[in-house]
């Protein structure tokens, strides 16, 4: 069974349209996704529609929660004031029916990937959609934040970084970001999303398990031509910070 994993796509449909033509290319038999998909991007209820269609699936994360609820945020200001702005407008722009569907993610999902091997899928860790798990997480943090908790492959999202680690007997994958993949710049860069989607693919066959982290490119051309026109908060800004390909 090979099975897509997509997580923190941020209001970015153009970029999830790429990602999904590409697992419906490759024969994927299911998709999960990992949280964070209306927040902070110029397509929230549009990302909602297609999820929606896909009927995968889906997690708990802290920016999909913040928009059930969203408050200003304290002492905020420059970038941080300007993203709370952002999700607040997101907020606005959903209807009833897309902050029921919202609402009706879970903290963590039990999938099965066939031949006995299940993942454990979650948003930040899966004690807390705020947890970050990092290539440099201490084993004996890791330990804690998976405690109690029996799956061969874990997956989270979050930190918009792809990862894939060992830790004892699982494997800890990121599929990194559909929506907001973080480049890799030097201080003092401010432009720091690249032009792709990305996201990660388990295939198990038989006593096999392979892990594939993907990106594929999408026209950021026309992601910004849709950031100009969707009434977005600070469309400039946020554009100003991707890379072109």
């Amino acid at each position: 069974m090979r099975t897509a994993i997509i997580a923190d796509i941020h209001g970015n449909l153009v970029a999830l349209d790429a990602a999904l033509a590409e697992i419906g290319a490759e024969g994927v038999e299911q998709i999960v996704c990992l949280g964070d998909v209306a927040a902070t991007g110029p397509q929230p209820t549009q990302v909602l529609d297609r999820l929606r269609g896909l009927g995968c699936p889906l997690v708990m994360g802290n920016a999909d929660a913040y928009l059930l609820d969203p408050k200003p945020t304290e002492n905020a200001e420059g970038e941080q004031q300007k993203i709370a702005e952002i999700d607040v407008w997101c907020a606005g722009q959903l209807s009833a029916e897309d902050r029921a569907f919202i609402a009706g993610f879970r903290p963590t999902a039990s999938v099965p990937l066939g031949n006995g091997v299940t993942l454990l899928a979650y948003h930040g860790s899966p004690r807390s959609f705020d947890e970050a798990v990092m290539v440099e997480t201490p084993d004996e943090a890791l330990a804690e934040m998976l405690a109690g908790q029996t799956a061969q492959v874990f997956a989270g999202g979050h930190t918009h970084l792809q990862m894939l680690r060992r830790h004892r007997d699982t494997l800890i994958l990121n599929p990194g970001s559909v929506g907001l993949p973080l480049d890799s710049l030097p201080p003092g860069r401010s432009i720091f999303n690249a032009p792709w989607a990305e996201y990660a693919v388990v295939a198990v066959d038989g006593s096999r398990l392979n892990v594939s982290l993907r990106r594929t490119p999408f026209d950021v051309d026309v992601l910004m031509r849709t950031a100009q026109v969707s009434g977005m908060p600070h469309a400039d800004w946020w554009q100003a910070d991707w890379r072109h390909a």
